[in-house]
């Protein structure tokens, strides 16, 4: 097995089981950031309100984190009850999601010039969003045993 010491304190990173809960709770979350973050930014390029492009992607990113908050109390509210699953979603991985909203819209920019969504760069953004944060959920799984879901 091999191990990492430092920073992340000698976790396995070759456990096949937690990379694959790792990649379903970053999945998950990835749907909820999605559905906030791509809304926004499809909701100024169907309007075309003249925000300027980072004012849109930090509000894109704001409601991205909301709406994949929403999103993990309620999954997490089938096992607890709902305020517990609140506070539970809000302080399980923001972390995450961040770098995640980060990754997403950094990859819109770079590829688009600007805050608009195309259909060729929605698997670019996607995997970016799934890949940023993937090791940092791993090893939250791994070192901490602490889950989105």
């Amino acid at each position: 097995m091999t191990t990492l010491a430092w920073p992340l304190g000698g976790v396995s990173w070759s456990c096949m089981h937690t990379w694959q809960r790792a990649s379903k709770n970053t999945l998950w979350c990835l749907l909820g950031c999605s559905i906030g973050d791509m809304g926004t930014i499809l909701f100024f390029q169907l309007t075309q309100i003249p925000w300027p492009t980072l004012a849109i992607m930090a509000l894109a990113i704001v409601n991205g984190l909301l709406t994949s908050i929403l999103l993990e109390t309620i999954i997490l509210s089938r096992q607890m009850m709902l305020k517990l699953a609140f506070k539970t979603a809000v302080g399980m991985s923001l972390i995450s999601m961040v770098s995640m909203e980060v990754a997403m819209n950094a990859v819109d920019v770079a590829m688009t010039g600007g805050a608009r969504l195309t259909l060729w760069v929605l698997p670019f953004m996607w995997f970016a969003g799934f890949i940023t944060p993937l090791p940092y959920n791993y090893w939250r799984l791994k070192a901490l045993g602490k889950a989105c879901h």
